[in-house]
């Protein structure tokens, strides 16, 4: 590939819309172009990487037994009312209707799609276990799309879809992608983290995430040094104290006046002082078109991943404040759950116990103290309904937890029989019996991962492409172009020694200043530059400069074999 021959429009200002580091290089660097929000066209470089982590992705699956397909992006929304997605994921759902005003659904996943393909195909133990994965452009309605390719509506996404026919086996089968996401990660360059994670819509029993550190992220993880437990904010869990401020009530709730205090904060201040964790919030949300209370310490903050699993619902929203006045006669700040029995109500597991608490009276204006759980309020289920909080006890080990921003870039999930009940793939059993498959899905965010690269692997330069996935390895930069010159000539030679030894070369033919081809060199990544000058030809030389590493003088007729060598090659010829 010659420079002058293909497209990389570098930049030297960043574009307005880059907000983080990876994006602002994407688009410096000629990878990427907008289009419009959420839509981006890959420019010559940066689809070279892209097709270089997909590969990767590709030999790992194939490696762990998996089977290459390809389904349709356009899919029918029957599949997804059978599977009960057409109203959960509704809010990521882009839908279009042909000519005959027939309603079709852009695939944002396809769970529903394998699962029906299964049900057709696979009627017997003896066919299982089975594994399909796709690499295919994917659509979502992101209401806010953000960060490049980050968050975008659409996206390349490698999904895989296990079938066994016993929980025993479906773990294998979780184990076997859980080991090759390891490996593809390791592979491309990245330093991962596997967190627990909240199955969230996908459904299923349990899921593991894979995060890359990441300032910028726009996920949480919770970490403990001591003994590597992990897991996402939504899923993590913490050792706390119980909020029992006493032996005993201190006496019956008291009724007290609060004009115009409608906050935690407020109540907190003077002339009432009463701290947030001596407070009780009460949240009121509308499941299925009934209200539910829930309570939460006041210095707490309600996790609506875990209450979902609490409700055991994914279709629940707060109460407007009309429906909360018309439920318990007081707006949002006055509100409590003393004597309130006929609504379920939900607490958080750090409210157990506790005594001489401060909650609204569900009267506007005024509030009631010296309550207890217990005695004035009867709870109806006890979950963990928190955020964790940086610093708080980790539960297995009792060691601090650390709160840290990170990256997403894949996520397996253990499914169970949820799709498999829904779209009738069954299969005869030993004993003939019928029994559902069980499943398990396995997504990896291509796009995403190699705009993870980059925010993992940059300087003040630019990019700092591992060699697997760099879209060249090698830049061969003469600094004069002269047709017939002796430099142009070597550095001919060498770019096509190169390229018929199987290396990614980009020979920099461009009539430009050596800065300039230095800097743009730099700006893509490229991870070995090999220059060419008069004067180090006339000294026998030529420089070769690593992306990250300190420029080397070597003899000319020993170059080839100092690139192979930085390349991790075999041996060379001379040219």
């Amino acid at each position: 590939m010659r420079w002058s021959q293909t497209l990389i429009p570098t930049l030297r200002e960043t574009p307005a819309e880059a907000e983080i580091v990876s994006h602002k290089l994407l688009l410096r660097a000629g990878l990427i172009r907008k289009l419009t929000g959420g839509l981006y066209t890959f420019l010559p470089m940066g689809l070279r990487a892209l097709r270089k982590v997909e590969q990767i992705v590709r030999e790992e699956m194939d490696r762990a037994g998996a089977l290459e397909v390809l389904m349709p992006a356009l899919q029918p929304p029957d599949l997804w009312r059978q599977s009960g997605r057409y109203e959960t994921a509704k809010d990521v759902l882009f839908k279009a209707q042909d000519r005959a005003q027939k309603e079709w659904v852009l695939g944002p996943t396809h769970e529903e799609v394998i699962t029906a393909l299964v049900a057709g195909e696979i009627n017997s133990y003896r066919q299982l276990p089975k594994n399909f994965y796709q690499i295919q452009t994917k659509f979502r309605d992101e209401i806010r799309p953000r960060f490049g390719l980050m968050r975008a509506k659409e996206f390349i996404m490698k999904d895989a879809y296990s079938f066994d026919a016993t929980d025993e086996a479906a773990q294998v089968s979780y184990g076997k992608m859980y080991e090759a996401y390891k490996r593809i990660f390791e592979r491309c360059g990245l330093k991962t983290i596997a967190v627990e994670a909240d199955t969230g819509v996908m459904g299923g029993k349990f899921s593991h995430e894979f995060m890359v550190p990441a300032e910028t992220g726009e996920n949480e993880v919770v970490l403990c040094q001591g003994c590597g437990y992990s897991a996402n904010l939504e899923k993590a869990t913490s050792r706390f104290p119980h909020s029992v401020l006493a032996d005993s009530p201190s006496g019956p709730t008291e009724k007290f006046p609060t004009p115009d205090v409608t906050t935690i904060a407020g109540l907190a201040g003077p002339p009432y002082k009463v701290p947030a964790s001596e407070q009780i919030k009460t949240l009121v949300y509308v499941v299925e078109s009934k209200p539910v209370l829930i309570l939460l310490r006041g210095d707490d903050q309600l996790n609506e991943a875990k209450l979902a699993r609490a409700l055991g619902a994914t279709t629940f929203r707060p109460g407007e404040p009309e429906e909360i006045h018309a439920a318990l006669g007081a707006h949002p700040g006055s509100l409590g759950a003393v004597g309130v029995a006929r609504y379920p109500i939900y607490a958080d597991e750090r409210l157990r116990g506790a005594l001489d608490m401060t909650t609204g009276a569900n009267e506007d204006g005024f509030h009631l103290r010296n309550v207890a759980i217990g005695r004035d309020i009867q709870v109806s289920h006890w979950q963990d309904l928190r955020l964790v909080q940086d610093g708080e006890l980790c539960h297995h080990c009792g060691q601090p937890l650390k709160i840290q921003r990170a990256i997403e870039v894949g996520h397996v999930f253990k499914l169970g029989v949820k799709y498999s009940l829904a779209l009738h793939a069954f299969f005869l059993d030993e004993a003939g019996k019928q029994q559902p498959a069980i499943m398990g899905c396995y997504g990896i965010g291509v796009t995403r991962t190699l705009q993870a690269v980059i925010e993992q692997n940059n300087d003040a330069n630019g990019i700092l492409w591992p060699l697997s996935v760099a879209p060249c390895s090698v830049c061969v930069t003469p600094l004069s172009i002269a047709p017939g010159g002796k430099v142009m000539q070597l550095a001919e030679r060498l770019y096509t020694q190169l390229t018929d030894d199987g290396v990614d070369v980009i020979l920099d033919d461009r009539d430009e200043r050596p800065g300039v081809k230095f800097k743009d060199s730099e700006l893509v990544g490229f991870p070995l530059r090999l220059a060419i000058g008069e004067k180090s030809l006339a000294a026998g030389e030529v420089e070769i400069k690593p992306r990250a590493g300190v420029l080397m003088r070597v003899k000319t007729e020993e170059a080839m074999e100092k690139l192979m060598g930085l390349l991790g090659c075999g041996p060379a010829r001379n040219p």
